[in-house]
């Protein structure tokens, strides 16, 4: 007799064993199929993990439940893919029963069949074809979308789109019965080649030296500076992967570059691509995925999930701007979208590009100790010149908004050249706290420590960790006093300075707050890349790898904030930071500068800034993360607990830590419990055990013991407790 092991979706660390339905062949079911199964007061959707021997069992067969039903005897996951689940199940320390199903959109994860491969497409029915001349002359949209559909068999709704006929003519044509909808499927025609742009020297050595690598598992790193052409670098290897019959996948850090992307690669590829990100309805979302499965498209884009879509003649991953910070998953499973990628290469003897201009330090360092390959894009493409970077030292010096006279004086200079211009700032809202002039109170979050930041278009003041919100207060809740003032600078106020500043020149504020949806920066994009003068101010949303050709000044009107950062990656980030904004300028044929507003022009990372390339900052910190064992040199993991009081969470990591003092070994380091930095965050309070070492499989060990003391104290029930593998944000 066997039972059926499955992994569940549930934050438990275990398998569960069911019986199986009856009637079904148990040699013909794969790992990775989906079942209904009882759940306590519920059913669910399992996925089989192994058929085991009742005699592996730890429960009588007489208490195992039965199993409802099999949604399919044959795994809808490759084997390499379901085998990447498990990988990162044990990796990540995470329960396996969320990890499996990141691998499966979300119809697939409530129990739905599988979507045909295929696009939705509009066909003449039997009434259209017979439709006479002119019978639709008072609508000349219908009748254009009908003789659209006259001259070919059938139109997808991106091929409407492009004539300017939009799915409402379509749906009234419907109505009268003039055309249906259906699902278009055919395999897609082989690849006949796409004219790619003439390459430099060094792009050449890239694709080349790429190319030539020895069938299997391959890693490279292509470090080019912004603007040096990486994207080319990246089409020319699709193109030598679709004419292999094989597919590419390719991850970039955020949804608002997805419409930018997509037009570049849908211009040199047609529709031999399909996107996927979270910003998709469930049914695209479900349709992208099978069409990758079943291998009805050469090219899937996609933001970090995307790790995880089945292909069925993989042969290429990319990972763009593979530094970003937005490939790690903040919660829930933390896994990196970057490491996945390169372990999934591994499991699937595929060719992995990671791209950066300011690559990681992890990435860095296997580059230079040659695990993996590395090329370098030192020059522009097209033969532009990076910019010059200046510090502008604002000690003692009066500013209007975070606004130097000089920095002021550049700005109007550059838009009486026809140029445009890029603020950065790194802090959304009007101010980043209200003071209360009288005594000294300040608006603080009721959830969290942290000050509350002025929205003042919307007259609240907001909490930007929880999200909590109140109106502004008329006067001083503490004293009655009426003047309260804001303290700090935001991207709304220095907005509102501009408007008044430069009444004739558009004013474009780019954070989460103005630029909403997928397509909010594209349409940005578009108006500022008409070439008209202008003024950009955002936060880090403006470094993503946008291309603004007529951008001729940026400047950085706060460089301190990330000077004295308590995290060890603090530098790294700002160096990353500040290289990208400042690449933002000259990309065309115009000459740029870089102008950074700092009280501290004599610090060292300043200095590095100005006078060094990224590429030696990063060889420094690596030597400096060296002396201390600190990551890529050493590997740190945080066991976090969360409370609604304080001593729960810091009593239950301080029993973890005791329960490793005769276990651990030596090499190992247990640090903690410590506060979080933000120690009260949502109403929990946050404490924080950090393990590290310099061997992997040591931290590995140590970690892998507190998480099987941990779900046997009776007081993990009371709390939250969670594992961050390789944390990008010690916060």
């Amino acid at each position: 007799m066997s039972v059926l092991r499955l992994a569940i979706p549930s934050p438990l660390r275990q398998c569960f064993d069911y019986l199986p339905p009856a009637g079904v062949d148990l040699q013909q079911l794969e790992p990775g199929v989906r079942l209904r199964v009882p759940f306590g007061p519920r059913e669910v959707i399992g996925y089989l993990v192994a058929v085991v021997p009742l005699s592996q069992c730890d429960i009588p067969k007489a208490k195992l439940k039965a199993a409802v039903a099999v949604l399919e005897q044959t795994s809808l996951l490759p084997a390499s893919l379901f085998q990447l689940c498990l990988w990162a199940a044990r990796y990540y320390h995470h329960p396996i029963g969320e990890v499996i199903p990141a691998a499966f959109p979300v119809e697939l994860r409530k129990g739905k069949a599988v979507r045909e491969p295929g696009e939705p497409a509009w066909r003449l029915s039997t009434e259209g074809k017979g439709l006479p001349e002119g019978a639709l002359a008072r609508s000349p949209k219908q009748a254009q979308a009908i003789a659209l559909l006259q001259c070919q068999p059938f139109a997808s709704n991106n091929v409407l789109r492009q004539a300017g006929i939009s799915s409402t003519i379509m749906s009234a044509l419907a109505g009268k019965k003039l055309v249906e909808q259906y699902l278009h499927s055919s395999q897609p025609e082989p690849f006949g080649g796409a004219c790619g742009l003439a390459l430099t020297n060094e792009q050449e050595a890239a694709v080349k030296g790429i190319s030539a690598a020895k069938p299997g598992f391959s890693c490279h790193l292509l470090e080019g500076i912004t603007g040096s052409g990486k994207t080319e670098v990246y089409l020319q290897l699709i193109d030598q992967c679709l004419r292999q019959g094989k597919q590419a996948l390719v991850l970039i850090p955020e949804i608002g570059l997805t419409p930018q992307t997509e037009g570049r690669f849908r211009e040199r590829f047609g529709d031999r691509l399909v996107v996927l990100h979270s910003g998709l309805g469930d049914a695209t979302r479900s349709l992208a995925w099978n069409r990758a499965r079943s291998g009805h498209t050469g090219i899937v884009l996609g933001t970090r999930s995307a790790i995880f879509v089945p292909l069925a003649q993989p042969g290429l991953i990319i990972v763009d701007e593979e530094h970003d910070g937005a490939y790690k998953q903040q919660d829930g499973f933390r896994y990196h979208a970057r490491d996945v990628a390169v372990k999934r290469g591994q499991l699937e003897g595929l060719t992995v590009v990671l791209g950066s201009a300011t690559p990681s330090l992890e990435s860095l360092r296997n580059a230079l100790e040659q695990r993996y390959g590395h090329y370098r894009l030192n020059n522009r493409a097209g033969g532009g010149e990076l910019p010059a970077l200046r510090a502008f030292d604002i000690r003692k010096v009066p500013l209007q908004s975070g606004f130097s006279e000089n920095l002021l004086e550049a700005v109007t200079q550059t838009l009486e050249r026809g140029h445009q211009v890029l603020l950065f700032l790194n802090k959304r809202g009007y101010a980043a706290s209200l003071r209360c002039h009288q005594c000294g109170w300040i608006a603080e979050c009721h959830q969290c420590d942290a000050r509350l930041t002025i929205r003042r278009r919307q007259k609240t003041l907001r909490c930007h960790h929880c999200g909590y919100g109140e109106p502004v207060p008329e006067s001083c809740p503490q004293c009655s006093h009426p003047k309260l003032l804001g303290v700090g600078l935001g991207t709304e106020q220095v907005e509102e300075f501009l408007q008044g500043r430069f009444p004739g020149a558009p004013i474009f504020r780019v954070d989460s707050d103005t630029v909403g949806g997928r397509d909010g920066m594209a349409q940005l994009a578009d108006k500022v890349n008409r070439g008209d003068p202008c003024i950009l101010v955002g936060t880090q949303m403006l470094t993503k790898g946008h291309h603004f050709p007529q951008v001729a000044l940026v400047a950085v009107l706060d460089a301190d904030g990330a000077l004295f950062s308590a995290d060890f990656r603090g530098e790294e980030r700002m160096a990353q930071l500040l290289t990208q904004v400042a690449g933002r300028a000259g990309r065309a044929q115009v000459v740029g500068r870089v102008i950074v507003q700092t009280r501290y022009p004599d610090h060292p990372r300043v200095q590095a800034l100005l006078t060094q390339s990224y590429h030696q900052q990063a060889r420094d910190m690596l030597a400096q993360r060296g002396s201390s064992g600190l990551p890529p040199l050493g590997q740190l993991v945080i066991l976090h607990a969360e409370a609604p009081r304080q001593e729960l969470a810091e009593e239950f990591l301080t029993k973890l830590r005791n329960s490793q003092r005769r276990n651990s070994p030596a090499d190992v380091q247990l640090v903690g419990p410590l506060p979080s930095p933000m120690q009260r965050r949502a109403g929990q309070y946050r404490f924080q055990l950090l393990i590290s070492s310099r061997s992997r499989a040591a931290t590995d060990r140590v970690v892998r013991s507190l998480a099987d003391v941990a779900k046997r104290m009776n007081s993990a029930r009371t709390l939250r407790w969670f594992i961050d593998v390789d944390p990008q944000d010690v916060s």
